[in-house]
């Protein structure tokens, strides 16, 4: 390997790992699966032995969640998940099958699906029909699909965009697939609250999939080109002086770290206006910028799940405390544990059981808090833990959404 190649790799920092091993004791697949090597080793120790030669890589690291739990834990700040990632993409001579395809696509298979959503919806819950997708396809049987909406955001969006207009501030939003595909209330929840703000919502001119399904699959290309065209969209708002809020911490997370690390997209000019909506909704309301009134007569006990990326980004300060600005909410903290789903990972048949595994201490912990739901702002979390446990999940924008008081807030921000 070039000198040039090697001083590449330094960006991860691995030369600052410890051999602590506390990266392998917070990893959820070490946890369960004995054959996955586990971070120290697939990350700073084999990486180098990779400098040296490609065939030091080992295919086990397809094993790895990308839950980045290793490097929240890490007290040198090496960048052990991106180390895994990178050297899947540099080395890994698997290719992609026709389900990891159609996984990944999800703006293709949004868009058919929705539009006979009620006939898809019906044939995916069939038991034969995932008794098929588990012979032919290798999605596990047990795995529940999400739902699809008939009607997408972007569809409601474009009866509503003259409204929109009519208000003197804005914000820019990314509303990803599934706010778009499978459940746009919560797109809808966001434009609820914003509007009584006083503060009028705008889409990108373009917007794709953020591309995270691509990258765990191994389709590099197809995400870094749609990445590539989200960022230029996202130029577009920043200069007209818009922040850009997002209902997920997935692709919030993707396109803030990821897409320099693994794609080299250059997010530079858009990286520190790119944020989570209860990010942004808490740093204006402590600004004394926007004022919330809530709904005296809502009463919830819930608790919180942090998502794997929003561990990493340190965010859910933001969304609990805008939790904890209701005040008929009791708000529990769950323990910190992956819940296993991973995205695509947990629906491919060779990972479901060890998915459950890994998520099994978070779904007894929910049964024996007995909440009226869980709050967590990753929609793959709330897939796998309404699956797992029959619990509700709600997303922090819906519940601030439902709990908000319409009116009184429109006239503390008038």
């Amino acid at each position: 390997m070039s000198e040039t190649q090697i001083k590449a790799k330094s960006k991860f920092n691995f030369e600052q790992c410890l051999k602590c091993s506390i990266c392998t004791v917070y990893c959820p697949v070490s946890a369960v699966e004995p054959n996955y090597p586990g971070p120290k080793q697939s990350g700073p120790d084999n990486e180098r032995y990779r400098i040296k030669g490609s065939e030091f890589f080992d295919e086990a690291l397809k094993l790895c969640l990308n839950c980045k739990r290793c490097e929240v834990a890490c007290p040198e700040h090496v960048n052990v998940g991106d180390l895994i990632q990178k050297a899947r993409k540099d080395y890994s001579h698997y290719r992609p099958s026709l389900r990891d395809k159609m996984l990944a696509s999800t703006d293709f298979v949004g868009t058919m699906a929705h539009t006979f959503a009620p006939l898809t919806n019906f044939a995916l819950s069939l038991g034969i029909t995932k008794t098929v997708l588990d012979g032919v396809m290798k999605i596990d049987k047990h795995r529940q699909f999400p739902a699809y909406s008939f009607q997408t955001f972007e569809q409601w969006y474009k009866k509503h965009a003259k409204e929109q207009e009519q208000y003197k501030k804005h914000v820019s939003y990314f509303h990803g697939c599934y706010a778009n595909y499978n459940f746009p209330q919560l797109s809808k929840d966001l434009v609820k609250i914003l509007n009584a703000c006083g503060i009028g919502v705008r889409l990108l001119e373009k917007e794709k999939c953020c591309g995270v399904a691509m990258i765990a699959n191994g389709m590099y290309n197809s995400a870094k080109s749609q990445g590539e065209l989200n960022i230029n969209s996202m130029r577009k708002a920043v200069k007209r002086g818009e922040p850009v809020l997002t209902t997920s911490s997935t692709c919030t997370f993707t396109m803030r770290d990821e897409y320099p690390h693994l794609l080299e997209i250059d997010n530079a000019e858009v990286r520190d206006s790119l944020t989570l909506a209860t990010r942004w909704l808490y740093q204006q309301i402590e600004a004394g910028k926007l004022k919330l009134a809530f709904r005296k007569d809502y009463h919830k006990r819930m608790a919180y799940h942090t998502a794997c990326h929003m561990e990493r980004m340190g965010w859910a300060i933001y969304s609990t405390g805008m939790l904890r600005m209701i005040p008929g909410v009791e708000l529990i903290m769950l323990d910190s544990q992956c819940c296993g789903i991973a995205g695509t990972y947990g629906f491919k048949k060779e990972n479901y059981e060890r998915s459950q595994a890994i998520g099994a201490p978070l779904f007894k912990q929910i049964h024996e808090l007995n909440p009226d739901f869980v709050a967590c702002d990753c929609e793959t979390c709330k897939w796998q833990i309404e699956m797992s446990t029959g619990y509700e999940v709600k997303n922090p924008i819906s519940i601030l959404a439902e709990a908000l008081d319409v009116e009184a807030t429109r006239k503390l921000n008038a």
